[in-house]
């Protein structure tokens, strides 16, 4: 499922990026719901049945942000997003998700702390994908969204980093 998931957000970025969005945005909240639903129904397959394996936490990690880049970075070549900014989304987005399994490297647990995680990322692209996809001039509101998408994503990333931390020194403390 994870596989599927991530062939279905690369494809799709495939096609946002060569039909230069228009109506092909509307295959943002699309992707991105039927993404959401294969990664949960894949976790829970795999907690109930028992399967889970250290491949598959690769391929589950990898796979999310990999998906996300070939989802994400095609908007920057579609007119009424920035390019800079959909680089900068993209790029803080994959360090959010690598500050989040960091913390299992240091000790501490997967950071999936706020503000700003991957289902917030998916809703923020999904509603953009709908309504620009759906013909609604949204003008210089894509750049703000992507700006505050931006400042979001950073708070994040030290938010991680901090809890992480916070965590380690907490666990130390008490043994």
């Amino acid at each position: 499922m994870t596989i599927a998931a991530l062939l279905l957000s690369l494809s799709a970025g495939h096609v946002i990026h060569f039909r230069h969005g228009g109506r092909s945005l509307l295959l943002l909240p699309a992707v991105l719901f039927v993404r959401m639903a294969l990664n949960a129904m894949d976790g829970m397959l795999a907690r109930e049945h028992n399967q889970k394996t250290a491949l598959g936490a690769i391929l589950n990690e990898l796979g999310d942000v990999v998906a996300d880049i070939g989802l994400y970075f095609p908007l920057a070549f579609v007119p009424g997003f920035d390019p800079g900014l959909v680089t900068a989304v993209v790029m803080l987005s994959v360090l959010t998700e690598m500050t989040g399994v960091i913390g299992v490297q240091i000790g501490a647990s997967r950071r999936y702390d706020g503000p700003f995680g991957k289902s917030d990322r998916a809703f923020v692209f999904g509603l953009l994908g709908l309504l620009m996809g759906l013909g609604v001039k949204l003008d210089r509101i894509v750049f703000y969204v992507l700006f505050a998408m931006v400042l979001l994503l950073v708070a994040t990333i030290f938010n991680r980093a901090w809890r992480a931390l916070r965590e380690v020194k907490a666990s130390a403390a008490s043994r």
